[in-house]
This record gives structure tokens, sequence and C-alpha cells, in this order.
């Protein structure tokens, strides 16, 4: 395993923890900590209606905030068409998710750690011609089990839901599903169409978290998370 001392994406939960925002992921933490009160939420999969909306910035401060609660916490880069965790967390993306699901790998073998105590990231790994069947293979399932008998908190970032079937596939296998959405640019079809597309798979939506929300006169160009219940997409 391989030891990253330096961030590639600026996380504010490690730059800034007690900045308005990282107390927002926090929050966010929390309150999908008290929704798993009668069912376990041990997976959790972060995806968004569109690019550009800010999954991968949210799944990686929300992963290192969990990692601060001192549980183990893997983040696994399902995108395998636009993979970011490896320039996220400065670590090489030779090998990984992939690599495992053509079974050229275990996972114990090319997991990696990052400077953050608790945290480790399974990237993406070489780009497949097949994606999708990737996910949906009786391995990627396989894998799953095997880490949810390792780690306490197991993040899943995907595609986009309106842009291909990965979400959805691995909607079906995660205890949860968090849809990050730009306040700003996002039309509500379109969030809403992301929306019935989990439902479809019977995913259990967790909840929205709204990106760039004016928050007040000259905080606009901060971001800002906000969590609330899925029939609020």
């Amino acid at each position: 395993m391989e030891s990253k001392s330096k961030n590639g994406r600026n996380l504010i939960t490690i730059t800034n923890p007690r900045s308005p925002i990282s107390e927002s992921y926090r929050t966010l933490r929390t309150n999908i900590d008290f929704s798993s009160i009668d069912e376990q939420v041990q997976i959790i999969m972060v995806t968004s209606a569109g690019p550009g909306e800010g999954k991968s910035t949210t799944i990686s401060n929300l992963a290192v905030t969990y990692a601060q609660t001192e549980r183990r916490v893997v983040l696994i880069d399902a995108d395998m068409r636009r993979p970011t965790a490896h320039h996220t967390f400065q670590m090489s993306n030779r090998h990984g998710l992939s690599s495992i699901l053509a079974q050229q790998a275990t996972y114990h073998e090319i997991i990696q750690d990052t400077d953050i105590p608790n945290l480790q990231v399974l990237t993406s790994g070489p780009i497949p011609p097949n994606p999708a069947e990737m996910m949906a293979s009786r391995r990627m399932s396989v894998l799953l089990n095997e880490l949810r008998q390792n780690y306490d908190i197991i993040l899943i970032d995907t595609p986009p839901l309106l842009a291909v079937t990965d979400p959805q596939i691995i909607a079906s296998k995660s205890d949860g599903v968090i849809i990050v959405v730009d306040y700003g640019s996002v039309k509500k079809d379109a969030a809403m169409k992301a929306k019935a597309n989990l439902e479809n798979v019977n995913a259990r939506i967790l909840g929205v978290v709204m990106n760039n929300v004016k928050r007040k006169s000259g905080e606009s160009g901060y971001y800002y998370y906000y969590y609330g219940q899925g029939d609020q997409a």
C-alpha cells in the first residue's frame, strides 16, 4: 500500500476544518448516521444528475469527515469514464477497481493509503471497454461483500445518473444514495429524472446535497452543502 502526503484537490475538511462548509459536511455525515437507526447504511453511493455538479468533491470531503470519527473508511472511484480520486489524493491509477474486476489483482494488493488516518482509496484503474458490465458483475458484488467485512464505511463515486447506466447498477448494490445537485445550473426535470432512475432500481435515496447555494450576500462564491430528504430532489 502506498501513502501520499499531499492532496491534489483542495479538501476544505482538511485545510479549514472549522469553516462553515466543513461543518456542513459533518452535518451531512451526522444526518446519514441518523437515517440508519433501523437499517444498516454502510455502502453509500454518491452521484449527480449531470457532470460538473461537485459529486467528487462532496464524496472526498465526506470520506474525510467519516475518517475523522475514527471509522475505517474506503473511497472507491467507480467513475471509470472520468476518474478523479487519483488526482484528488495524488496517487497512482496504474491499478485499481478495473484491475480487481478483471481478476488481475486483489483489493489487498492495490488499495492505497492516504495521509488521512483511517482513510484508504481504491482508484478506478485503467479505463475498460465495458464499465457497465463490470459494475453488474458478480465479482463487483463479491468485492463489496469483502469490503463490508473490513471497513465501517464504503463510499462509491459513480458517473452522473443521466449519462450512463453504471450508477443505477451500483445503486442496487448500495445501502443508500446521496444525489449532488448544482443549485445554480441543474434543471428541475433533470433532477427529477435522476431521482426516478434510482427509484426504478429500488435504491434508497438518503438525501440531496444542494451545491452552490447562495447563503448570504458576499458568499455566493463558496460551496454550501444542504442535506434534505430524497423527495425534495
